[in-house]
């Protein structure tokens, strides 16, 4: 199949950036990023420089090959990365654009790798439980019941793509940050700390400049994980009730 492909080049955050048009030919098995690979190799043939993009798994489930496919993160395919998108998907002489997840937060490196850095400073800000280090205790210890683990493992899926920032209007991180600390804050491991981490995790979600949430949805549509806005009201109550107990 042959293929017209727009894709975003930007040297570095300070450049202005442009799309630039490329013609490919592709096998209908190849998966999106095989494709990319195809279109680089040509690149490098003619003596020109290959378009930068961020992988790792190819299996779906680091979330590094993140980006924009015709106006979709990770492409029109729901509930799936960028590198579990096939080319069967697409039709003999379609146009595809191709561009970075835009937000503040995630500035762009370059071509279609952003730095989300971002999340990892959310993460240290409290996603995560203290503990003390010695013998693992056996794991029935604590009686958790079945409808609240499953909600706690649904919030663990999340991979922290960025897609949910990618497809807000808002470019708000509220759905990453809140299945953070819906995981955590579910299971009785994690509510010794829960106050503390809600609070600090939106600070530091705030100070990063991502929006906020105004139900627009448009996250929970596009997660590759099908993370639940759920979680978003979740994390609001948490972070009420911390505020107001923070205040007496």
């Amino acid at each position: 199949m042959k293929l017209t492909l727009k894709v975003w080049r930007q040297k570095n955050a300070n450049d202005k950036g442009r799309f630039e048009t490329y013609q490919v030919e592709a096998n209908e098995h190849m998966s999106f990023l095989e494709m990319l690979d195809v279109l680089n190799e040509q690149l490098v043939s003619e003596k020109k420089e290959p378009v930068a993009f961020e992988h790792d798994c190819r299996e779906g489930i680091c979330g590094a090959c993140s980006m924009v496919i015709n106006g979709q993160p990770h492409g029109p395919q729901k509930t799936t990365t960028t590198c579990q998108l096939h080319m069967r998907h697409f039709k003999d002489g379609d146009t595809i654009h191709i561009e970075p997840f835009r937000a503040k937060g995630f500035p762009v490196i370059k071509d279609l790798v952003v730095d989300r850095s971002a999340f990892d400073r959310i993460i240290q800000a409290g996603g995560f439980i203290s503990v003390s280090t010695g013998q693992p205790v056996d794991g029935n210890a604590l009686l958790i019941p079945k409808d609240v683990a499953a909600k706690a493992f649904d919030a663990a899926a999340c991979i922290g793509c960025g897609a949910c920032v990618a497809a807000c209007p808002n470019a708000s991180a509220m759905l990453f940050v809140s299945a953070k600390v819906s995981h955590l804050a579910l299971l009785p491991q994690g509510k010794v700390e829960a106050a503390r981490r809600v609070q600090n995790m939106v600070r530091q979600m705030d100070e990063e400049g991502f929006g906020n949430c105004s139900n627009v949805t448009a996250c929970e549509a596009e997660c590759p994980k099908g993370i639940s806005v759920e979680n978003i009201a979740r994390m609001n109550r948490e972070y009420f009730s911390a505020s107001f107990a923070s205040e007496e």
